[in-house]
């Protein structure tokens, strides 16, 4: 299982379905941890994962991830935070195209978080040498 600081809130909140998203999110984590210098979601405890990830991206809805609901740690009553733009969080390291690439790794719902093979044709990697992009 991927530690804790990585693990995605789906995860968090007792989904068994690991696959390409839930890599995803630990990516975004780690761009962002490099960037910054220091971890986006330090936490201590799984409840404390998903406490610090809803102050900086905001408690999620049902709106917002609508099978949340169907996960066994789901609570109606979580704690209601608005969401930190992340340009304030990485503002200092990081330009526009790279705070769209962490926000598309970063989303709630797995199903609409940014594939691998998307987020290297993402224009943050524009300026790399253009044969690298055929890997992808």
């Amino acid at each position: 299982m991927v530690t804790l600081w990585y693990r995605a809130p789906d995860v968090l909140m007792g989904s068994r379905k690991y696959s390409t998203p839930v890599d995803l999110w630990s990516v975004g984590c780690i761009f962002g941890e490099m960037v910054g210098g220091r971890p986006l979601f330090p936490g201590t405890s799984d409840h404390d994962q998903l406490m610090r990830i809803f102050k900086v991206l905001g408690t999620p809805t049902e709106e917002s991830w609508p099978s949340m609901v169907e996960l066994p740690e789901y609570k109606p009553d979580f704690p209601q935070h608005p969401p930190v733009p992340l340009s304030q969080v990485c503002s200092k390291h990081l330009e526009p195209d790279g705070i769209d690439l962490l926000s598309s790794m970063l989303k709630f719902d797995p199903a609409t978080r940014i594939t691998a093979k998307d987020a290297l044709l993402h224009a943050y990697f524009n300026d790399l040498d253009p044969k690298w992009k055929n890997v992808a």
